[in-house]
């Protein structure tokens, strides 16, 4: 069943009237819809689990209060034995709303708590069984280092960013989500503030001509309308939105570089509209120590309030550009790191595993493309290899794409989305295919120390990868392995195919495990190739 508008917000209860939410595959928005204060509006009864159940309600005007500042709105949800708070937000046109995804089915009431007398009431909804389709939020496996759904399928990410993608004209969002549908990626990591030519830029209200000239305490709501609009549209295409809170390359404006209770305010406003879709996770910021205005006290301060202000426990994390933010920390919850040359080898990539003691995701190891700087001129060759690299250090890489006929990082795909015109893209989509034909959740590094550079699951699943070496042939020794047969592939990573190299039957020894009556495979004599063996 595909994943619309309408199904994503179906059920969504309102206490003076729903918000009307087209279907049309078109990404343009309206402006946020008033609620008619003299219209009672019948509720609706149900929403599917990890759905998005929302609220909306019809405000007083108060003259000149500011009602981003001046009201405060939560709902107390109870349902499956327990209780959970979930903050509303103001929506523009005297309307206030609250997003609810609930995590398990049944009955559950739902209690309006504001200091303004007209935005309090009750209700219920029975919560019913997920859609096709649905599998829930992007978790972490519970002590582990890899992702899955809430309803236990797993999730291999292979991830790609364009930062302004979703600012663009709608033209260009629609072509944009054209290429996603082609394109192997389920995680996209975009900026709420814009950093390069767009379409819409203002997410606060103007005060004057100025660039600096805005309001921190007044939110646009069309602004942010279209941005989530563009959260559904990814959602419908089974992708995660890695939505980017803060930025350092927009001196200009300003937007990352707001006083703390102004940035409070932002972060909790950002929590209470997105965080109910089940496809949204959160990085602080992009590059973070390049946001001179904020110490590491200031994003330390800044992630127990979007903890607090998220009843959905979104996956969190921090991108660096120099220094790593500490991935430790108890708000994080997977780490995101920039370094092109942590996944040239399976050791290095999962050495940071071992200092994160969390999954890690390197969601930036350089560009694929032409343009001139060194980060942005990777061949689709290297950014494979680096993706490869990861896979078998068990951990996941980012994709990002500076290659256009202007050779401008900020009209390309990174800044702008639009079309992919590299060759790393399929290579990617036939690695994914490995991966969801791997074992759940994914693999891990074996034996690592003992420069094995092999991933896998001990006694079930091996890989090897040889990268830019060009060996005629392997001799095979698998970490650790109990004495099992083995079925082996030869995977030509560039050229995607997979060619059935026979069996093995590893007897143990000292090293590992070998098989005494086959002791080598023969490989082609060109780079790029992977050795798979499945377990019998």
């Amino acid at each position: 069943m595909k994943i619309t508008r309408r199904s994503i917000l179906a059920g969504a209860a309102a206490i003076g009237a729903v918000a009307a939410v087209g279907t049309s595959t078109s990404p343009a928005v309206a402006a946020p819809s008033a609620v008619p204060a003299d219209k009672p509006v019948k509720q609706p009864g149900t929403v599917e689990q990890w759905g998005l159940y929302e609220i909306v309600l019809k405000g007083p005007e108060k003259g000149n209060s500011n009602p981003f500042v001046d009201v405060t709105l939560a709902a107390v949800f109870q349902g499956a034995g327990q209780a959970i708070t979930v903050p509303g937000f103001y929506d523009g046109n005297s309307t206030y709303r609250v997003r609810f995804s609930p995590p398990q089915a049944g009955e559950w009431t739902w209690k309006i708590e504001s200091n303004l007398p007209p935005l309090r009431d009750s209700g219920r909804v029975t919560v019913v069984a997920p859609s096709a389709g649905n599998h829930g939020p992007v978790q972490v496996v519970p002590g582990g280092y890899h992702f899955a759904y809430a309803d236990g399928s797993p999730y291999r990410q292979i991830g790609t960013t364009s930062y302004s993608w979703a600012l663009q004209s709608d033209e260009k969002c629609a072509l944009t989500l054209d290429t996603l549908s082609k394109a192997p990626f389920n995680k996209m990591r975009m900026l709420v503030f814009p950093n390069v030519p767009s379409a819409v830029t203002d997410p606060f209200v103007r005060t004057g001509p100025g660039p600096k000239d805005w309001d921190p305490t007044r939110f646009n709501p069309e602004y942010f309308t279209r941005y989530e609009d563009r959260i559904a549209r990814l959602l419908e295409l089974g992708i995660q939105a890695d939505v980017i809170l803060y930025h350092p390359y927009d001196s200009t404006r300003g937007y990352s570089d707001m006083k703390r209770a102004d940035d409070e305010r932002y972060v909790r406003y950002i929590a209470a509209r997105f965080g109910a879709y089940r496809n949204v996770w959160w990085s602080m910021a992009n590059e973070y120590d390049g946001v001179k205005t904020k110490t590491l006290a200031d994003w330390d301060y800044l992630f127990p309030v979007l903890q607090a202000a998220d009843p959905h426990n979104r996956l969190r994390s921090m991108h660096n550009k120099n220094i790593y933010y500490d991935a430790r920390k108890p708000w994080i919850t997977h780490a995101s790191i920039q370094n092109p040359g942590a996944a040239l080898d399976v050791i290095r990539a999962q050495l940071h595993r071992e200092f994160a003691l969390k999954p890690v995701i390197f969601d930036e190891v350089g560009y694929e493309g032409n343009i001139s700087q060194r980060w942005g001129k990777f061949t689709g060759e290297q950014i494979t290899q680096r993706f490869w690299n990861s896979f078998v250090g068990g951990t996941y890489c980012g994709h990002g794409e500076t290659h256009n006929p202007e050779k401008n990082p900020s009209t390309s795909w990174l800044g702008q989305g639009g079309t992919l015109n590299g060759t790393s893209a399929p290579r990617l989509a036939f690695l994914k295919q490995i991966m969801d034909d791997g074992p759940a959740p994914g693999i891990d590094a074996l034996q690592p120390w003992w420069n094995y550079d092999t991933g896998g699951v001990d006694s079930q699943y091996y890989i090897h990868y040889f990268g830019e070496d060009a060996p005629t042939a392997w001799d095979v020794l698998l970490p650790n392995g109990a004495p099992q047969t083995y079925r082996a592939d030869l995977i030509d990573t560039w050229n995607m195919t997979i060619t059935p190299a026979g069996t093995f039957t590893m007897a143990k020894t000292d090293a590992g495990a070998q098989d005494p009556a086959r002791p080598t495979v023969a490989l082609p004599g060109k780079p790029w190739m992977a050795v798979r063996f499945t377990r019998v």
